[in-house]
């Protein structure tokens, strides 16, 4: 029933290959299926160089955008140039919908509605006019219950939310530059 100290070893390097071959398989998959880690963003070469510009240019969504693009090696440019593409954000608002009320007629959910509007717009190259910009837009919406006898503690929960849903707005931007193709 015992083993001798020649066979435990023997079976210690058989399970230790296997791990290994484990590890290295699982990886070879991952990677062949076009597996990217989150966060990770494939842009084109075109737009590995290019400017934000906003109507609010000290507002969270545009900060969010700029360290996400710095954070892809994508050089973010301080003075607009006609040569290099542009991205614009045009608009970032916050609606509210009522979902339920109390029975008092309080509102106790809200659904927010987070809308961002943008355009990218590619520079000319060899003196070619200006391609007409392109314009996306898309929606974020989450629930939120409010309470009125926890004012303060909501209020600091609708704070969170919003930073989260911006966070998110900054991962789909960069979602939809990284499917554009030329």
């Amino acid at each position: 029933m015992y083993l001798s100290l020649k066979q435990y070893v023997s079976r210690q390097a058989i399970k230790q290959r296997s791990c290994i071959f484990l590890v290295i398989f699982s990886t070879s998959f991952l990677s062949a299926c076009g597996f990217h880690l989150r966060g990770d963003y494939l842009l084109s070469d075109e737009l590995q160089t290019l400017y934000v510009s906003s109507s609010d240019v000290h507002g969270e969504l545009t900060r969010l955008v700029k360290q996400h693009l710095s954070r892809n090696q994508v050089n973010v440019l301080k003075y607009k140039s006609t040569q290099k593409p542009e991205l614009r954000i045009l608009s970032d608002t916050l609606d509210r919908r009522t979902l339920s009320v109390f029975q008092n007629g309080q509102v106790a959910e809200y659904e927010l509605i987070y809308t961002v509007h943008y355009q990218l717009r590619f520079g000319s190259t060899n003196g070619e006019p200006l391609e007409e910009p392109q314009d996306f837009s898309f929606e974020l919406n989450r629930d939120y219950q409010d309470d009125p006898n926890l004012a303060l503690a909501k209020s600091r929960e609708l704070s969170l939310l919003l930073s989260e849903m911006r966070k998110s707005a900054a991962d789909k931007i960069l979602r939809d530059m990284a499917r554009i193709q030329r």
